[in-house]
Parts: structure tokens; sequence; C-alpha cells
């Protein structure tokens, strides 16, 4: 059951671990390259800025972004800012977020995301959680997917899981961790089902695009190959 006043928190404590992370680099660290392809870190810390008030327009009832066009040209306006304007956005854009998913409202409504993609509002929460958590680690600064607290890196195993099934170019499988959990993705595609097991780091790597899967211990034929996030 989802509860989304715990994901604001969670969500919260996320974005301190952030803030106080980045706060020890450098304004040079900031133009360095990020481990997302053509991103430094700047473009990263100004990804995140945005999307938290792009996420306030989805609780308020307004288009996430004016259109894909204007979101990527933020970022680049963004991203070669010095290290303290960054952390104030950062603040300042987070702070934004988290007063408009405390406000009242009818957490049941379905809401519009990017690319026509719907959800319940109660959800959203979630979703920033997950931009906050894996672009930590995507800025590499020490903070790793095993860093991740567990409970979200079980739900974020299940959403993608979640988010694959039946996908027409996602071949069935079945997953596992080492510690006993398991799911099911793909089915869209032919070929028989294939095991893929690892650790819980490894599979959320995997799935959401941070790892190519080589430690991960695939039975049954190829690991599938995913499609973007």
């Amino acid at each position: 059951m989802i509860d989304h006043a715990d994901d604001l928190a969670s969500v919260q404590a996320a974005t301190d671990r952030l803030l106080t992370a980045v706060a020890a680099l450098d304004n040079a660290a900031v133009t360095q390259s990020s481990r997302l392809p053509g991103w430094t870190r700047g473009h990263v810390l100004a990804h995140l800025a945005r999307n938290a008030d792009a996420l306030v327009n989805v609780f308020e009832g307004r288009p996430m972004y004016v259109s894909a066009e204007a979101r990527d040209a933020d970022i680049e306006r963004d991203a070669p800012r010095p290290l303290d304007v960054h952390l104030a956005d950062l603040r300042e854009s987070g702070e934004r977020f988290r007063a408009a998913g405390a406000a009242p409202a009818d957490w049941s409504r379905t809401v519009e995301l990017r690319n026509g993609i719907t959800d319940r509002a109660e959800r959203v929460p979630f979703r920033r959680w997950i931009e906050v958590e894996l672009h930590h680690v995507d800025l590499g600064i020490g903070y790793e997917l095993e860093d991740l607290p567990a409970d979200f890196t079980e739900r974020e195993i299940d959403f993608l899981a979640a988010r694959f099934a039946g996908h027409r170019d996602v071949p069935p499988a079945t997953l596992a961790t080492v510690d006993g959990g398991t799911w099911t993705t793909g089915g869209g595609a032919d070929g028989d089902p294939v095991s893929v097991e690892g650790t819980a780091a490894d599979l959320l790597g995997w799935l959401a695009g941070r790892r190519d899967g080589a430690a991960l211990t695939v039975k049954g034929g190829d690991l599938p190959s995913l499609p973007p996030l």
C-alpha cells in the first residue's frame, strides 16, 4: 500500500543526503562529467531542480514541462552555474515540491506526467524519490547503488519489472535477488523464459540502465536487452 506522506519524508531524507554530498564539491567538480553520457554533474543537478518544479506542475494540474525542447533548454541554461547556486536551487525547488505534496488533495486522482503517461497522484512522491536517489548515484561522487535504502531498492525493482512487463521488445524473464526477492517481467517478445539472478543492487542497476548486467547470473538464454527508460 502506498503511503504518500511516508514517501514525502523519504524524498526529504534523500534530498538531505544529496545536498550534504554535493556541498562537499567545488565549482570545478560541478563542471566534470557525470556518469550520464553527455551530461556534466551540473546538468544532473539542474535536471533535479527543474524536475522538482515540473512535479509541482503535475500536482497543480499543469503540463509537467512546456515542451521537451523547453525542458532541455532549461537544463542546458542552468548546468554551468556555480555550486552555491545549484545548492540553493536544489533546496528551494525541493521545498516547493514538499509543500505542494503536503497540501490537502485527492491523492487517488489521476495526474499526467511526460509523454502522455498518467499515474495516481499518490505515486508522484515515489517518482521524485527515484529521481533523487538514482541521480545521486549518477553524479559519481561516492554514493553507489549498494548505498540506496533497501526498501527503495525493492520498490524500484518492482516498479521497473512492472514497467517492462508485456513490453513487445522484452522476452519473458524471472528475476530474483540472492536474498529471496522474485519478480517477473517482459513477456511481449518471442523467446523462452530466462532466469536472471543477482544482488539487489546489480539487478536494479541493470533494470535502470546503470549497469550492463555482467554481474548477474542468467539461465535459460541470454540476458534480455531492455529499452531505454
